[in-house]
């Protein structure tokens, strides 16, 4: 089969897969009730992830090289790398959340990359001399990589104020620095005494105070029992219309796996941008020449590195985390796209400029 004609087939079949993958996260989450679309969805990016890689496989057979020279290809690499990482959120979560956020932006790139750019810029082209260097498929790949990974914990993190509503609330799970304090108003009592209320912060367990008795109904205390007990700074917040237990089980788990995501983008980025620096002096005789894609790059590292430093050192969790994280979706795009849009440098090769 012509490769050529191959990897047209696979763009617009990526496109249409994606597309009615995303309609079916959005159906999952507007009637949660049918069972079958978490499971559709599921296959559906498994199926575009399948049918991306293929294109860059056949890509790769046609051009010689690695397909990350242009524009086209880095966008179906992107596209791959937030599919691959969306399945990882995915079967992490258990959550069909992760589909409704990184679906579409999957699908917006793809329709970008297939129908927006002209058709000189899909066909591949022999590398310029900067790029014949094995060096192309260490750096480049890493940092589509890492920016895929960043991408989903950020989409994540704006998913988490969306349920949460701006919310400022105190989370219970395991996501959380050695410099935080939380505690989880749990009380164990046996089942003939009075259960009394502890002063609570009215923004913990969102508005809530959680206990434990122990009764089994022979009085034993062997089995646990949970009450809900409001209090007076509990019905200040229920006026401010509280969070359900779903949603906080459900923001405490998109909270969970962004950090999770994010913790190994960030990795991913270090060791491209330290590969682009060795990269960088073997081409051009310098490890760092303030280009603008390596001071955006920076940018982005430092984001990233704030919002791990705060979580794991000073112990931030929920909304002023999220909000960070979010910002740095909008410092990845432009790092990788805007630069290339709004400006020239050493990282351009003809891209649009």
């Amino acid at each position: 089969m012509n490769l050529v004609v191959l990897q047209n087939w696979l763009d617009n079949a990526s496109f249409a897969i994606l597309f009615l993958t995303m309609l079916v996260y959005w159906g999952g989450a507007a009637f949660p009730n049918i069972p079958y679309l978490a499971a559709l969805g599921t296959a559906g990016m498994a199926i575009a992830n399948l049918c991306i890689a293929t294109l860059l496989g056949a890509r790769w057979i046609e051009a010689g090289y690695f397909p990350l020279s242009n524009l086209y290809e880095s966008l179906f690499f992107l596209t791959w790398g937030i599919t691959a990482v969306h399945l990882i959120a995915e079967n992490s979560s258990r959550s069909r959340l992760v589909g409704v956020a990184t679906a579409p932006v999957a699908m917006a790139i793809t329709a970008f990359a297939t129908m927006t750019l002209p058709s000189q810029m899909q066909a591949s082209e022999p590398l310029v001399p900067a790029l014949k260097s094995n060096w192309l498929m260490m750096h480049v790949s890493v940092m589509m990589l890492s920016y895929s990974a960043l991408m989903v914990g950020s989409l994540l993190a704006i998913a988490f104020l969306i349920v949460t509503r701006g919310q400022n609330i105190q989370l219970q799970g395991s996501s959380v620095g050695t410099g935080g304090y939380r505690s989880n108003g749990y009380r164990l009592h046996k089942a003939s005494e009075l259960i009394s209320q502890p002063p609570t912060p009215a923004v913990e367990n969102n508005g809530f105070a959680r206990f434990e008795t122990t009764s089994n109904g022979n009085g034993n205390g062997n089995t646990a029992v949970l009450n809900l007990v409001t209090t007076p700074e509990s019905q200040a917040v229920a006026s401010a219309e509280p969070l359900s237990p779903q949603r906080l089980t459900l923001a405490e788990t998109l909270d969970n796996i962004s950090y999770r995501i994010i913790g190994l983008g960030f990795p991913l980025l270090t060791i491209g941008i330290i590969a682009g620096g060795v990269w960088a002096n073997e081409a051009w005789g310098s490890y760092w020449s303030w280009d603008p894609k390596e001071t955006w790059a920076l940018i982005t590292w430092l984001v990233f590195a704030a919002y791990l430093h705060a979580r794991i050192t000073r112990g931030w969790q929920g909304r002023s985390p999220a909000i960070l994280a979010s910002t740095g979706l909008l410092v990845v795009w432009v790092c990788y796209l805007g630069v290339n849009l709004l400006g020239k440098g050493l990282h351009s090769y003809g891209w649009f400029f």
